[in-house]
């Protein structure tokens, strides 16, 4: 694990996140007073959440959180990880917008591991743990489908609903037109074509379709510096 930076709480917060919304297996659980450590510093809302996450992950057999986790997230479209599936869906402007994240995390000088997707929540988390400006504006940009994952987990009473209570208590509230983005997409679901996507987009580009893979730490992004 790389330690949450002093950059702020904010940034720690999201590096804890970070970690946690990884798949959970022995290396995780013996990381986990290192990160009660951590959070220990936080200030409350987010400090509080973090806590009872952890205190629920120390409670829990391993195997039985990984089967939570694979339960929750690889299995719920309402849970999807991946932030750009609730804005475009299986649409080629998802493409695009995997692109444009990728670009993002270059120009910052940082580069995913080969598998990684950037949209997911944990490689975006870790980014803004170590960018909190860059990071920041992704996590706003995206804020709707956050906030559709934090409901579809209270929902689920899933306990990874308090490490997205704590990423979302570092970000300003809803405003209008978000809580109305919400809405739709709770009552409508992300966007869908008919039309085939191959002759538009390069391989790379292109939509990855449900159920997606689970990111276990093997896979957590090994951002180098350029």
């Amino acid at each position: 694990m790389r330690r949450a930076r002093s950059t702020g709480s904010a940034a720690a917060t999201w590096q804890i996140a970070s970690v946690l919304l990884g798949y959970p297996d022995d290396a995780l659980t013996a990381q986990l007073p290192v990160l009660a450590a951590e959070v220990d510093r936080l200030p409350d809302p987010g400090g509080a959440s973090l806590r009872r996450f952890l205190i629920h992950a120390a409670e829990t057999p391993t195997l039985d959180l990984a089967r939570h986790f694979v339960e929750t997230f690889d299995h719920k479209r309402r849970c999807c990880l991946y932030l750009t599936y609730y804005a475009h869906g299986d649409t080629r402007k998802r493409g695009v917008a995997l692109l444009e994240f990728k670009t993002t995390y270059r120009a910052a000088g940082l580069e995913l591991g080969a598998d990684e997707l950037p949209d997911h929540l944990a490689v975006v988390l870790e980014y803004a743990g170590t960018d909190p400006h860059g990071g920041r504006q992704l996590l706003l940009d995206h804020r709707a489908g956050i906030e559709l994952l934090r409901l579809a987990l209270e929902e689920a009473r899933s306990p990874y609903v308090d490490v997205l209570r704590a990423v979302t208590s570092t970000l300003p509230a809803l405003a209008g037109d978000e809580r109305e983005a919400v809405h739709q997409l709770a009552q409508q679901g992300p966007p869908t074509e008919e039309v085939g996507l191959a002759p538009f987009a390069p391989p790379e580009a292109m939509p990855v379709s449900l159920p997606f893979p689970t990111r276990r730490p093997s896979d957590r992004t090994e951002a180098t510096r350029g």
